[in-house]
């Protein structure tokens, strides 16, 4: 028995969701999918079950991610996931979790409050909420309560959190809605302008992680892929190489790149030079893209970082924060 109700710390992802509990380390991994019968608004599937029906489900069947860039779009249905989420994590123990979930770090109070209540109504006993690149910089090893410039770029599914951290806070940030979702779509509509075949988010995605790149690579990689013809309607197979991605996905990660560049423009200057010292750690799934890091280096002339466990860094961050959350509770 867990004593009191474990402490969980949830990522709360637009592609995936991972939870941390206190003492064991990461316990779940899942996409934030859910699979939802239309008729009888009944929870069929979540997570990596609901991901396989992406795309190839019935007319009364809707496989949905609740999450579109970092935001809840359908409240309900997060509601479910959550509430499936909190479940299988705190099996049998008849207390509730107190959970710490991350968020983007622009969000409204709307939306905060969406959050909360969402993870309340799932089964939570007290909810607190972490700034992603905030959570992100505890996972990724940064001490972030020294007074010294730290910088920080988190890139999701659904959002790229840009902050610089000094003293426990974040003393500029950006948030924008440009992130792995969008070198999905990028890669979607370049494969259908330049070879006029229709892929779906699926394979935009394998692509993406096989051969995608933002940098030129010294040896061009292919992959085989299969869409549909939209001349003659008919399934096809094509190969895509690594330079065509280069072209498809330049765009968004130059808008991330101008993101970092405008609030470095913005960082006073004492913690700027400590960022110069220090580097630029990068986290999140979304910078695991070929060459972004060099892209990014290059562009601003800082030292970039990937750190250890990227794809985990916020919910390590959001887990280790449990850690404090006894001196939260008394505030």
């Amino acid at each position: 028995m867990f004593g009191l109700g474990q402490d969980i710390g949830i990522d709360l992802g637009t592609a995936t969701v991972i939870a941390y509990v206190k003492g064991k380390g990461v316990v779940l991994r899942e996409p934030s999918v859910v699979a939802v019968d239309n008729n009888t608004k009944e929870v069929l599937a979540v997570g990596q079950e609901a991901r396989r029906m992406l795309g190839r489900t019935p007319g009364n069947i809707v496989a949905t991610r609740p999450l579109r860039e970092g935001v809840i779009s359908d409240y309900t249905v997060t509601e479910k996931m959550l509430k499936y989420f909190i479940g299988k994590i705190n099996g049998k123990s008849i207390f509730s979790p107190r959970t710490m979930i991350c968020i983007p770090s622009r969000v409204t109070e709307v939306e905060k409050k969406a959050v909360i209540d969402a993870a309340t109504q799932a089964g939570a006993r007290k909810v607190f909420l972490i700034e992603e690149p905030i959570a992100a910089a505890i996972g990724a090893g940064i001490d972030i309560a020294k007074p010294c410039g730290n910088m920080v770029v988190d890139i999701g599914g659904g959002t790229t959190d840009i902050a610089v951290i000094s003293l426990g806070g974040s003393v500029e940030s950006t948030s924008l809605k440009v992130a792995g979702d969008k070198f999905d779509e990028a890669i979607v509509k370049y494969i259908k302008k330049k070879h006029n075949v229709m892929i779906g988010e699926r394979t935009a995605e394998d692509l993406k992680i096989n051969i995608g790149c933002v940098y030129p690579k010294i040896q061009d990689t292919e992959m085989e892929i299969r869409g549909r013809d939209l001349a003659t309607g008919l399934p096809k197979n094509i190969t895509v190489y690594s330079s065509e991605m280069l072209e498809a996905l330049i765009e968004p990660a130059m808008m991330i790149v101008e993101a970092v560049h405008s609030v470095l423009e913005k960082t006073p200057p004492e913690l700027s030079a400590d960022i110069s010292d220090r580097g630029i750690y990068m986290t999140g799934g979304g910078c695991l893209i070929d060459g972004l890091d060099r892209l990014l280096q290059e562009k601003t002339g800082i030292n970039v970082m990937i750190a250890n466990d990227a794809v985990s860094c916020v919910a390590l961050g959001t887990g280790k924060a449990l850690d404090n959350l006894d001196n939260l509770d008394r505030k």
